[in-house]
């Protein structure tokens, strides 16, 4: 059976964790292997066939009578080797990039931080199963290798084959012939035939199955295609922003301003500006505000869709999604709090938007407030992290006037808009006035009045 490891107890604060969460040195002959489960520690497994894993590495191992996924971790040099009759083989590598170092670090912060299993953490980095196993084939059809490209000579090797060469056949061998594999339904489509054609075909040896990657999840933000006019407010606080993400730093920042005053356009300009190093950018929302009309202000600006998560995707969407972001392929992801624990690739940016929002505290399993945690996963990645709101949090500002966070503000409506007017009313010189269509009003006479402009308005 495999053995727990012993975990070692948590420094006294969060900052002195953050500090001394380093690297260990796996034991001799032995890999040490964190499970998705609610468990204090990594279990011992013997490498099996070839040279041990590296930390990170996602494989396969036999838990009882089944087989589950793990992560190779960073094993505690201190503690001496199970004995090696008692430790089970590794069964497989997943054919995935590692978690790498940063994630690993930042689950250990967040499980001593919140006292929850490290592999209860784990659970929400992997928490799409199925994005561990392989993607299915799909097949694609192309000419045999050895028929000839020449429409006279193909019709002569389909008679040779006993295959009257109809004008179905011979449109599907000439678009067959002319690039590369394509899936049956892609090819029926460019010949104007039904896919039975196609199978047919492929069933007489005329046309060859291959195995097709799988298609592209998103397509890359093109950081380069300028974004609206700034006021000069606006582009100040924009060249502040990319140039902490182009500098490679950790710094917490906040980004506040009135409600219409260019926010998120001006951190798209640090969504940028971390494209333009080559990196990913993570924006977290409140889930009841992922809506469209923030995904088509990120579309016009970048001419792609950023990849989103929230609880709602379903089984398929979360499985390609999850795999594009731990693949490097998800260059800008949009998602609720559980989008922070994603295995990025490569993070360069977080930008917290509404950052105030109670949503963003979790409640169930391991209590956490994501707006903290992704203040810690950018000070351990070394990168900013920018927080967003009209109207901070307390807490937030404290640490903006203790000096542990930056600030800039947007003092005005971008462009011509104008905050609306305000004027108190009196209700003891305009009280409401009882209606005979409503009985007892609550609200004053020129309350009302004001409506019934807006409304003919």
């Amino acid at each position: 059976m495999p053995q727990r490891r012993a975990s070692a107890a948590p420094p006294g604060s969060a900052s002195e964790l953050a500090e001394t969460l380093t690297d260990g040195n796996p034991a001799a002959g032995q890999v040490a292997v964190l499970l998705p489960l609610p468990l204090e520690g990594a279990y011992d497994y013997a490498p099996g066939l070839g040279p041990p894993p590296e930390p990170g590495a996602l494989v396969r191992v036999p838990l009882g009578k089944r087989q589950v996924h793990g992560v190779v971790w960073d094993a505690d040099a201190a503690r001496p080797p199970v004995d090696p009759a008692r430790v089970k083989p590794i069964a497989g590598l997943i054919d995935l990039p590692p978690l790498p170092a940063v994630e690993r670090r930042f689950l250990e912060w967040v499980s001593a931080y919140t006292m929850a299993p490290l592999g209860a953490v784990l659970r929400m980095a992997l928490s799409v199963p199925s994005a561990l196993e392989p993607p299915k084939a799909r097949p694609g059809y192309r000419l045999a290798g050895d028929l000839p490209r020449n429409a006279e000579e193909l019709a002569a090797a389909l008679a040779a084959l006993d295959l009257r060469a109809t004008p179905a056949r011979r449109r599907v061998l000439e678009v067959a012939s002319e690039g590369p594999a394509r899936p049956a339904g892609d090819l029926a489509r460019a010949a104007g035939v039904g896919a039975s054609v196609v199978r047919g075909l492929s069933d007489a040896g005329v046309l060859e199955v291959v195995a097709l990657p799988p298609p592209r999840a998103f397509e890359d933000p093109d950081w380069q295609r300028p974004g609206p006019a700034l006021s000069a407010d606006q582009a100040a606080a924009a060249r502040a922003l990319a140039d902490r993400v182009a500098a490679g730093v950790f710094a917490t920042v906040l980004l506040d301003g009135v409600t219409g005053s260019g926010k998120t356009e001006v951190y798209f300009e640090a969504v940028a500006a971390a494209l333009e190093a080559g990196r990913q950018a993570l924006v977290l929302l409140p889930e009841i505000a992922l809506s469209a009309q923030w995904l088509d202000r990120f579309r016009r600006r970048f001419q792609a869709r950023p990849a989103v998560w929230h609880s709602d995707l379903g089984p398929v969407e979360r499985r390609r999604t999850w795999r594009a972001i731990t693949q490097g392929e998800a260059r800008v992801v949009v998602g609720a709090r559980s989008a922070l624990f994603l295995p990025y690739r490569d993070l360069g940016l977080i930008v917290v938007d509404e950052e105030h929002d109670v949503a963003f505290k979790q409640e169930d399993g391991v209590v956490y407030h994501a707006r903290d945690m992704a203040v810690v996963r950018a000070r351990l990645g070394e990168i900013p992290a920018v927080l967003v709101s009209a109207t901070p949090s307390l807490e937030t500002v404290v640490n903006v006037k203790a000096g542990r966070y930056d600030h800039l503000h947007l003092p005005e409506r971008h462009g011509a808009a104008r905050l609306p007017a305000v004027e108190l009313i009196d209700l003891r010189r305009e009280p409401p006035q009882r209606l005979e269509s409503l009985g007892q009003s609550w609200l004053s006479p020129a309350l009302r009045t004001a409506l019934a402009e807006t409304f003919e308005a």
